[in-house]
């Protein structure tokens, strides 16, 4: 084999093993996380609500007082958008007007206190 060719493969083992170590995981309230800028997201479903914790990456919760978010979630194949607002201490909650599945699909952003805007994608 070429040094190049050896180098290509090398680059995209590091690549595939990126991606699958951020791959979504479930989190400690049951939900998928996944990480959003500094932040770790975890939704929970519940019938029509979406609830979405967010931590540091050390798992601390954060407070969302502040915060407002905005969930376009596929729904029965049709985006849905869901507005986000701070719930407890380091919760987002929003409400669908129809019932929600697990494993979720799309994009979540958050907006803290500062106008620093981040994306969960699911």
């Amino acid at each position: 084999m070429t040094r190049k060719l050896i180098l290509a493969i090398f680059g995209a083992l590091l690549v595939a093993g990126a991606a699958i170590a951020h791959a979504p995981e479930k989190g400690k309230n049951g939900g998928q996380q996944t990480d959003a800028g500094n932040f770790h997201v975890e939704v929970v479903v519940k019938g029509n609500t979406l609830d979405v914790f967010v931590t540091d990456h050390a798992e601390t919760p954060v407070s969302t007082k502040g915060f407002k978010g905005t969930a376009v979630l596929i729904v029965n194949g049709k985006p849905a958008q869901i507005k986000l607002a701070p719930r407890g201490e380091n919760v987002l909650t929003g409400t669908s007007p129809v019932a929600l599945s697990t494993p979720v699909k799309g994009a979540i952003q958050i907006t803290d206190g500062d106008n620093q805007t981040v994306q969960a994608k699911f």
